[in-house]
């Protein structure tokens, strides 16, 4: 289960995550994502209860830093030492912005 809370404020945009994203997950985060980053110049991913994310979740935060690397920034907060492990491994910390 996922649960997707969507903050919009002018050109910044919030997304916290809930949950797990998996293969079965992901198309959600997909559809909350679809058309939405136009215009927008801060993309924050909080996922302090995010409790797991596999290669599918990682694939579309790969590609949210790759639009927003064109347009602005992208930050991920809040990351447990569980999701961190897996942005360990996969090489993720060099991609992406953690805080």
């Amino acid at each position: 289960m996922l649960n997707i809370i969507k903050n919009a404020n002018g050109s910044s945009l919030k997304y916290s995550l809930e949950g797990r994203l998996d293969t079965t997950t992901v198309s959600q985060l997909d559809q909350a994502l679809e058309g939405a980053l136009e215009g927008v110049t801060d993309l924050t991913f909080d996922i302090e209860k995010l409790e797991y994310i596999s290669s599918a979740g990682l694939r579309v935060l790969l590609s949210c830093q790759k639009t927003m690397n064109k347009q602005g920034t992208m930050v991920i907060t809040n990351v447990s030492e569980e999701v961190q492990e897996i942005f360990d491994v996969t090489g993720f910390t060099s991609i992406l912005t953690i805080k």
